[in-house]
């Protein structure tokens, strides 16, 4: 009688009935989770006081300016990052900063609501597809998993935003809600417009016999993506395939990877090249066996409930990887390969993976009635386990990438600095300057990214300078450094002579010669000019650090 109850509870269908009581539950158990797994991500961010995720640092530090217009004054970092924001994005941070609120502290919080949102539409989305609650709550709670297994969403970039968009337009697709289509599509355009492309591929299948509705959302679709696509930046031009395959920039170890010489790595599971995206936790791969569970309907009772909107899923593919070839096609054209496949086979695979646990489950159950009981039984409760407490046991859960720094006399001091002031170093904490202390730097690793050459060009010569100037035997090079960009302060790292410290840096080799020639100068053990400073133009020494005056460098002889 108790199993009667529990796999009537579990596998039943739901009316039509939107607040009935089964759909209800598992709705709430499914936001229930979505909230504990946010709340843990709160909780690394807000560990300390100078907290901040990894991507979120390149978006947000400029966005301070909405705060105080002053910061950050004539900044070429701070300009280059806030013309390649999409507008709907900049739009929200600017809205709640008038309310007063720091585009800091909403980068920590904007995760946890925006993972709720994608909860809802995940539960609504599958249950259009196959009408069993449970089933629901298995691909919202996969999906959660999957979600705070990257760092996707927790970066509260663009990015973050693919996940709601995508799951509502894929919702109110399915139940034809033209008006609020046209909506999302002006949304996607205006905070990650490759995600348009795959939506409006989707409508090409989908309503390809229907040339008036196709025309209007292709129509609308083409007036958003254009003005990205006339636009001229500032920045430009936008790096070419043939040249990138020569810079050391897009290779291994270099500040973003993206080719290699191991085409099963580049084609399978390369960061931004590879058809195959992270999909933690285990058993969202359960979704592969939903082919095979489908052609079964005679064994497998449920089966019969999953409606033919189910070809969503094989259209998401499809669509995705047609532009993920395209992508490889037009390198860089049209973004990295890896952004048209790793957000939507997550979304398919953890729908996928719903439906057939919730048909496994029923036979499971049907089955528990007649023999075997024992087995099955924990066979099942294996599953439900590994299902809820998997994250709990992997170690790594959530990974948020939320760089903790522990500088405060550096922030603080800096802090009180002038607003144009600008620091030049290249230890790792020139990434986290802009955000905490609001100032300015000349370089920095998180920043240097080559993908429009009037920008990178750039950051590249300033690289290269600092590169010689502080490895430099004369000072010469350090006080021409200066007087070229106006640098204030330099910030050396107490390791920063060392030979291990530069190879340790493995983005700076992209900078040859300079990088070359500093490594050989330190491995034949001189001493660099700026090293004999360290005491007389120091202002500010910590227990890693020492800040120099570069007006002391400039006149000392």
């Amino acid at each position: 009688m108790l199993f009667s109850h529990l796999h009537r509870f579990l596998t039943t269908a739901h009316s039509n009935k939107r607040t009935s009581t089964s759909v209800l539950l598992w709705l709430t158990l499914s936001l229930g989770f979505a909230l504990f797994y946010g709340i843990l991500g709160l909780q690394k961010a807000f560990k300390s006081e100078y907290v901040a995720q990894d991507d979120a640092r390149e978006y947000v530090f400029w966005m301070q300016r909405f705060i105080n217009p002053e910061l950050l004054p004539n900044d070429l970092i701070a300009d280059y990052f806030k013309s390649i924001t999409p507008l709907g994005f900049a739009a929200v941070y600017q809205l709640i900063a008038s309310l007063g609120i720091n585009p800091l502290l909403l980068s920590k919080i904007l995760p946890i609501i925006l993972g709720l949102i994608v909860t809802i539409y995940c539960f609504w989305l599958c249950l259009e597809i196959f009408p069993v609650p449970t089933a629901g709550f298995i691909s919202a709670l996969l999906l959660n998993q999957s979600l705070w297994f990257k760092t996707d969403l927790v970066s509260a970039t663009p990015k973050s935003f693919v996940y709601p968009l995508l799951l509502a337009f894929l919702y109110y697709l399915l139940r034809e809600s033209w008006l609020i289509i046209c909506l999302i599509i002006v949304l996607e355009g205006l905070f990650y417009p490759p995600l348009l492309l795959i939506c409006l591929g989707i409508l090409l299948i989908r309503l390809h016999r229907n040339y008036f509705l196709l025309a209007a959302l292709l129509g609308l679709g083409f007036l958003v993506m254009l003005p990205y696509a006339i636009a001229s930046s500032e920045f430009g031009p936008v790096v070419t395939a043939s040249q990138a395959k020569i810079m050391p920039e897009f290779w291994r170890e270099g500040r973003h990877p993206f080719f290699d010489n191991n085409p099963g790595k580049f084609w399978l599971i390369g960061q931004h090249s590879g058809i195959l995206p992270p999909l933690m936790p285990p058993l969202i791969w359960i979704g592969l066996l939903l082919p095979v569970v489908l052609r079964h309907s005679s064994r497998l009772l449920l089966v019969n409930l999953i409606k033919s909107k189910i070809n969503i899923l094989p259209q998401i593919i499809i669509v995705s990887l047609t532009l993920f070839f395209a992508a490889h096609a037009f390198l860089l054209k049209l973004f990295f390969p890896t952004r048209y496949t790793i957000h939507t086979l997550r979304i398919v695979m953890a729908i996928a993976a719903g439906i057939t646990l919730t048909v496994m489950l029923d036979k499971f159950f049907h089955a528990e009635q007649q023999k075997r009981r024992l087995w099955r039984l924990g066979l099942t409760a294996t599953l439900a386990v590994t299902l809820l407490f998997y994250p709990n046991f992997s170690g790594r859960f959530p990974t948020t990438d939320y760089r903790q720094s522990g500088e405060l006399a550096l922030y603080q001091f800096l802090q009180q600095q002038p607003k144009d002031s600008l620091i030049a170093t290249l230890s790792d904490e020139a990434d986290n300057i802009p955000t905490f202390a609001q100032r300015s730097i000349l370089v920095g690793r998180e920043y240097a990214l080559p993908f429009h050459l009037g920008y990178y060009s750039q950051i590249r010569q300033r690289t290269i300078d600092l590169i010689r100037a502080q490895y430099s035997q004369e000072l010469t090079a350090a006080k021409e450094l200066i007087s070229k960009y106006g640098v204030n302060f330099w910030l050396l790292e107490s390791t920063a002579f060392k030979p291990e410290y530069l190879t340790e840096k493995t983005w700076l080799k992209s900078f040859q010669p300079a990088f070359a020639e500093a490594l050989s100068s330190l491995k034949r053990e001189t001493t660099p000019a700026l090293a004999r400073l360290t005491k007389q133009c120091s202002v500010l020494e910590t227990e890693r650090f020492t800040l120099l005056k570069a007006d002391c460098i400039v006149n000392s002889l």
